[in-house]
């Protein structure tokens, strides 16, 4: 999956904005407190809603009046573009949210549709309008025309519940099944070193969790199910991080995992409470972007923090290497270093105008592409305040 485009209307600090032109690695830059972890939370809200529902999304986030702008009137909005993959027709994701009259969070509009070549209306799928509405039963491939499309009436249980997530336990709404299965393996990361240091209960986990508390049950996962996999997350370990030549999980006789390290200067290996946070944050992002399942959305806020700045233009071809395995990545720094090694059409930065977050794409701005043409590099001009706006903090 690759996200195309992006709008959000009455979303906190993004009252109107749009990102268009988004590629498979989006690196995004901008000031404390312009948006980035707001743009981030865009799609953990989008995920939270569809694993419970709207109303306790926005709870968790302070509640509707929290969320949405302040100053501001009517629903939030958010509109998702995106391909499948490189020859699937643009599909449009439309999610609008505002209040009952009791103050409940619901769901006021919501569609789904896909656009069959460049030219025409785009076939809906999925049409919902304070929980009732139409949606598509039969699979879109193979099908020509509109009029080969059979939709039926449906009514959710209550309207703070998506469509998608109603109709995705029902085989015979192939579209809606497809989109919420795809927003359900998204992976926003909020990683906690503190937290990839806890010893796990034995078990069993093949992705590295929000905050990497189960660090240690994916690692013995690598080593047991994916040898070649977990050799080379070693190798490249032991070239960025001097002396480290092996990392294990070792189950104690009460049945917990402990994740240890290896220095080839002494004998025993060291557990992971007493490893440096570079060392530990270094093997979780490779463990994070070796997965032999690539999450379709991966987001991450500031890889730079405890790892040395050197490291940084490999991480970034880390990100671009998982983003070319089908995981499409968004990036957050404050790095001049980790820019450097970003290409022009991967840079987007935020600037707030008037109170509230606009998105600019470095592609569109002729001075920065200019000055990239002519050998310069992204950081470099970042931190000499060449992005409008906006400054390294």
């Amino acid at each position: 999956m690759r996200i195309e485009a992006l709008a959000i209307k009455n979303y906190k600090t993004f009252r109107h904005a749009e990102m268009k032109g988004v590629p498979n690695l989006a690196v995004i830059v901008g000031a404390n407190g312009s948006g980035k972890s707001t743009l981030f939370d865009i799609f953990g809200f989008l995920k939270d809603s569809l694993t419970s529902n709207v109303q306790t999304a926005l709870l968790n986030r302070g509640g509707f009046k929290e969320v949405r702008s302040r100053d501001s009137q009517g629903p939030i909005e958010i509109e998702l573009k995106f391909r499948e993959g490189p020859q699937k027709p643009l599909v449009t994701y439309f999610l609008q949210i505002d209040e009952n009259d009791e103050g409940r969070a619901i769901v006021k509009r919501e569609i789904l549709k896909y656009r069959r070549g460049s030219k025409g209306q785009p076939w809906q799928f999925l049409n919902f309008t304070n929980g009732k509405g139409t949606a598509v039963t039969n699979e879109p491939e193979g099908v020509k025309d509109e009029s080969e499309l059979r939709r039926e009436e449906q009514e959710l249980a209550k309207p703070d519940i998506l469509a998608v997530k109603g109709l995705a336990q029902f085989q015979r709404f192939p579209a809606a099944k497809a989109f919420g299965q795809m927003i359900e393996n998204w992976h926003v990361s909020d990683f906690h070193i503190n937290s990839a240091r806890q010893t796990q209960i034995e078990g069993h986990a093949e992705h590295l969790s929000k905050e990497g508390e189960n660090l240690s049950l994916v690692t013995q996962y690598l080593y047991k199910e994916h040898p070649h996999t977990f050799n080379k997350i070693l190798q490249k370990l032991s070239k960025r991080v001097p002396g480290v030549t092996r990392v294990d999980a070792k189950t104690t006789e009460e049945g917990r995992i402990l994740l240890r390290f290896q220095d080839g200067a002494f004998k025993d290996p060291f557990l992971a409470r007493y490893v440096s946070d570079g060392t530990i944050k270094m093997f979780a992002y490779l463990v994070l972007l070796h997965d032999p399942s690539p999450h379709p959305l991966l987001c991450v806020e500031e890889p730079e923090n405890q790892l040395y700045p050197q490291l940084l233009a490999e991480l970034a071809e880390e990100f671009r290497l998982y983003a070319q395995r089908g995981g499409q990545v968004f990036v957050s720094s404050h790095s001049p270093e980790f820019l450097n090694a970003i290409e022009l059409e991967e840079v987007f930065w935020l600037k707030k105008k008037e109170g509230y977050t606009t998105i600019e794409r470095a592609k569109d701005n002729p001075q920065i592409e200019a000055l990239v043409k002519e050998g310069d590099k992204l950081g470099y001009l970042w931190h000499q305040g060449l992005f409008e706006g906006v400054g390294p903090q």
